[in-house]
C-alpha cells in the first residue's frame, strides 16, 4: 500500500509540474506576443516621431515641456531622453532654430521654431504621410474585408 501511495504522490508531483511548465511556456509565448507587439507600437510611433514634432511647431513656438504634453495629450508618448537628442538633430539639420526666453518660474527657457527650411521640409513630409497613409489603408481595407 506505501508503494502505490508514494507511485500516485510522484506521479501527482510530476504531473503538477509538468504542468507548472506548460503554464510557464503558455506564459513566455504570450509575453513574448505583447512585447513584439509594444516593441512594433513603438517603433511606429518613433517612425512619425520628428513630423509630430515639426507638425507641433508649425502651430507656433514651445519649449521641450511644451511638446512632451501635446505629444502626450495626443497619446504619442516620448520622454525627454528621446525629445532631446532628436531636437538637437532637427536643429542641426537647419529645420529647427531657438532663442531663450526668462522664466518666472526659473531658469530661461529654450524655445524651438520652425525654419523656413523647416517649413518646406514639414510640407514634403505631409505629403509623403497622407500618401502612406493612404496606401496602408488601402492595403489593409482588403484585409479586413
Amino acid at each position: 500500500m506505501y508503494k502505490i501511495t508514494k507511485l500516485l504522490s510522484f506521479s501527482t508531483t510530476m504531473f503538477c509540474i509538468v504542468l507548472f511548465f506548460i503554464y510557464i511556456f503558455a506564459l513566455n509565448i504570450t509575453w513574448l506576443s505583447i512585447m513584439k507587439i509594444e516593441n512594433a507600437k513603438a517603433q511606429m510611433r518613433k517612425g512619425v516621431l520628428e513630423y509630430c514634432i515639426l507638425a507641433t511647431l508649425a502651430e507656433g513656438d514651445a519649449y521641450a515641456s511644451d511638446l512632451i504634453s501635446k505629444l502626450k495629450s495626443a497619446e504619442i508618448i516620448v520622454v525627454e531622453g528621446t525629445l532631446y537628442p532628436l531636437l538637437t538633430r532637427l536643429k542641426n539639420a537647419g529645420l529647427l532654430a531657438y532663442r531663450w526666453e526668462e522664466s518666472s518660474q526659473g531658469p530661461p527657457r529654450k524655445y524651438y521654431r520652425l525654419t523656413q527650411e523647416g517649413a518646406i521640409f514639414l510640407q514634403e513630409l505631409s505629403k509623403t504621410w497622407l500618401q502612406l497613409v493612404s496606401a496602408v489603408q488601402s492595403i489593409t481595407d482588403k484585409n479586413q474585408k
